[in-house]
């Protein structure tokens, strides 16, 4: 089974299965063909990080794709720009690429098929062409100006005649075939077995004709979203030294089941606290996401987890998970939920420590300047950017079973590279250039990223992998998934049709950062009697359409008898899962 945001990605996914390769080989070719049908999404300037578990070894392990701030990426570089906050778009906004490894490392270590083999649907979809999607057409018709007037390279590669590309219409990208292709050719180069082949493609990623383009692309100048021009920081031994790693999951036991996020420089773990506190509160009810007696404290929940989010999490040994994700800190928290909605940040003091936030949110909390409805970048006419992501999720028929995020590197985030025919991305801008913060900007350090793929485990088998796009909201999407799958028996598909919700009242991740004061965004499909009475406890409902919130993919395995499920996200009509 296959389920990803794409219709072209799951079968290409299907593709590698029927092909003899396993749930990793599939992975791996859809997640490439997604850097070609979604390019406003994710690219392979971005970032991909997941979560596995094998046939052999059922134990949940995470992928790191998340590539670090380059090594010129200090305070001090921004505060002589007299830049306070990291710009959401352009160069200097750019991490170090990690998507491309982190597929490589995943095809190497788990896969089974060859490079030229994994490849051939993405540099042909890249080569030949594809239908356009409707969301990349008006994203490029978005930042038209932007691009005719700033960025040449983009200009030339997604603007025909001065206007963005018809809806529908096939489109090409020969420049990132031949960067595929090429990385084959060194690949094949390098050796005849599969996994010399693999890691010679990663060298010349990383150490070659890639590395030389970023490094000298990244030296020049272009605007963003200060509105000045900057040049990039990411040079080719930013590339050198970067490696994707395996990492251990931080998990939860939760109701039977143990579910799996990454460790926090993402922001996974503000799930599992969420369940935490949910049980905490001692409530059947507060389990219902579709009342307005459970909305109510999930969103209350929600709001407690992502300030401790916005305190706590950050890539450093420094963050105090195991406090975080107790019983006791969880009652603590629950304590704090009351009758009438928040519009409070409240971080906690895990161990008695004091949280901080950055003083750029305390002195300029405002509402955001758009409304996250369908999960899409939202494309500012100043070239301001804040973007979304992709899913995947794959099981075969031998149990293994991933669930990977990757995004970044999205059309509208950086100018295209012209030699390699893709940006680089922009996920510098999670950091904060305030010294002293869990997630404040240190040179070597991941950002603390949205991206939070899911496993499931019961009984130390792998049941279940499950994600979303949606940048701060991917948890909150997830668990109210979570909720009415796991707790509330509905199939996968029910789960992820039925109506969604989310708050906005904390930090947001993405430049420039606001907050919105008790704001819940809901799906106007839920019950309008709900939706007032969630006003009449203070919460600012903002009423979205009626499919709009949340892109969720699922696939699932029954370890008793080895049925394989699967379901997509009918929003927008793209979503598309499939098996045999």
């Amino acid at each position: 089974m296959a389920s990803s945001t794409h219709w072209i990605a799951s079968q290409a996914a299907m593709r590698a299965l029927e092909l003899g390769g396993n749930a990793f080989d599939a992975a791996v070719t859809a997640g490439f063909v997604l850097h070609v049908v979604e390019p406003h999404l994710n690219g392979p300037g971005g970032e991909a990080p997941a979560i596995i578990a094998t046939a052999a070894d059922p134990a949940p392990r995470v992928l790191a794709g998340q590539g670090p701030a380059p090594a010129a990426a200090t305070t001090a570089h921004f505060a002589a720009l007299g830049i306070e906050l990291i710009p959401g778009s352009g160069p200097l906004a750019a991490t170090v690429p990690g998507a491309v490894d982190a597929w490589l490392l995943l095809l190497r270590d788990h896969g089974t098929q060859r490079l030229a083999e994994v490849l051939e649907p993405a540099i042909g979809y890249a080569g030949g062409g594809h239908p356009l999607g409707e969301r990349v057409s008006t994203t490029v018709a978005s930042v038209r100006e932007l691009f005719a007037d700033s960025w040449a390279p983009s200009a030339e590669l997604w603007l025909r005649n001065g206007a963005a590309p018809e809806i529908g219409a096939m489109f090409a990208n020969p420049t990132y075939a031949r960067t595929l292709a090429r990385l084959v050719e060194e690949g094949e180069a390098a050796g005849t077995d599969r996994e010399t082949q693999i890691d010679g493609a990663r060298r010349a990623w990383s150490q070659g004709f890639v590395a030389d383009a970023v490094d000298a692309f990244s030296r020049r100048a272009f605007r963003d979203s200060t509105g000045d021009a900057h040049a990039g920081l990411v040079t080719g031994a930013d590339m050198a030294v970067f490696s994707a790693t395996w990492e251990q999951p931080t998990t939860l036991e939760w109701h039977g089941f143990s579910v799996a996020k990454t460790q926090p420089w993402g922001q996974g773990p503000a799930l599992l606290q969420t369940m935490s506190i949910l049980d905490a509160l001692g409530d059947p009810a507060a389990l219902d996401p579709s009342t307005a007696e459970g909305i109510h404290p999930i969103a209350e929940a929600l709001k407690l987890a992502y300030a401790d989010r916005e305190a706590w999490y950050g890539d450093s040994d420094d963050v105090p998970v195991s406090t975080l994700l107790s019983r006791e800190y969880a009652v603590q928290r629950a304590r704090l939920v009351g009758d009438r909605a928040s519009g409070e940040v409240r971080p906690g003091s895990p161990d008695g420590r004091a949280p901080r936030i950055a003083a750029y949110l305390l002195d300029r909390r405002s509402a955001a300047t758009s409304d996250a409805t369908t999960g899409e970048p939202t494309v500012q006419p100043d070239g301001v950017t804040r973007g979304d992501t992709c899913h995947v999720d794959v099981v075969d028929r031998w149990g293994n079973m991933i669930s990977a995020t990757p995004s970044g590197g999205w059309l509208q985030s950086s100018p295209t590279i012209p030699e390699l025919g893709f940006p680089l991305g922009s996920r510098l801008q999670m950091f904060w250039l305030e010294e002293g913060l869990a997630s404040s900007l240190v040179p070597g350090r991941r950002p603390r990223t949205t991206l939070t793929p899911t496993m499931v485990h019961r009984d130390g088998e792998p049941v279940l992998a499950c994600g979303s796009p949606g940048g701060d909201q991917q948890d909150q999407w997830q668990l109210l998934f979570l909720l009415r799958h796991l707790l509330g028996g509905q199939s996968l598909q029910e789960a992820i049709d039925a109506p969604m919700w989310n708050t906005t009242s904390f930090p947001g991740s993405f430049y420039p950062r606001t907050v919105e004061p008790a704001v819940l965004v809901a799906e106007d499909r839920i019950d309008e009697s709900v939706l007032a009475a969630l006003e009449a406890r203070g919460h600012q409902v903002r009423r979205s359409g009626p499919w709009s919130l949340g892109r969720m993919c699922a696939v699932s395995r029954d370890p008793g008898t080895g049925v394989l499920g699967a379901g997509a996200n009918p929003r927008g009509m793209q979503g598309y899962a499939c098996g045999r």
